[in-house]
């Protein structure tokens, strides 16, 4: 899963845009989105961020930038916990090469010290734009979790596993009614990426046009 082969895959399946989504960290974006412009791939920089709740929430940002100066805010919010690369492997940051340029040192898979109340408000001050994940899993989802979709979170979409039953998922959380619902890939290695089922109709590949796509 380098942001290489991911972005080369993703063109082979034919998809227009991706976005790249490492668990609290933004740190190989830049990389993706530079082997996306030498092939003709919008890659959008974001995150699976993990909040206080052990909730994950999928962050979007507009610009490389915004998306690293986020990232690094994220990483003072993990507990000051070192990666066993014995046990979870090494963390490494790479480019567009797909050459090793770092490694991470704290665990990425903590959750942060950022709540589910906060993180849509949070986003407005980055440029992003962000959405509960996989609302209809038994783990690290904001329903999972919380018992329930909370209205005063802000969240005007959510994101559901390809094995969704959502008409099941409505009439148990009617709270989700009106959100503009999301069925991603959520790949977590290269024979996973199935964007099939995964369209959405944008005027242009903009990120704001993207976004308003999502919203609407």
């Amino acid at each position: 899963m380098t942001p290489s082969n991911i972005v080369n895959m993703a063109k082979l399946c034919g998809v227009d845009v991706i976005a790249l989504t490492d668990h609290n960290s933004c740190l190989n974006c830049a990389a993706a989105m530079k082997v996306g412009e030498s092939i003709g791939l919008t890659v959008i920089p974001g995150m699976e961020l993990t909040t206080s709740e052990e909730v994950h929430v999928v962050c979007l940002f507009e610009c490389i930038k915004n998306a690293l100066e986020f990232s690094d805010f994220v990483y003072s919010c993990l507990p000051n916990i070192q990666n066993n690369t014995s046990i979870f492997g090494d963390q490494l940051v790479v480019n567009q090469e797909d050459e090793v340029k770092g490694t991470i040192d704290k665990l990425l898979i903590n959750a942060t010290s950022i709540s589910i109340m906060e993180i849509v408000s949070l986003m407005g001050k980055y440029g992003g734009f962000c959405f509960p994940a996989h609302i209809d899993k038994n783990s690290y989802s904001i329903i999972s979790n919380l018992g329930h979709f909370p209205d005063d979170c802000g969240f005007s979409a959510a994101e559901v596993s390809k094995s969704c039953d959502f008409d099941t998922l409505k009439k148990s959380h009617s709270e989700i009614n009106g959100l503009h619902i999301l069925r991603d890939s959520d790949s977590h290695s290269l024979e996973l990426l199935d964007f099939e089922n995964e369209s959405i109709y944008c005027k242009s590949l903009t990120f704001q046009d993207i976004i308003d796509s999502i919203k609407n």
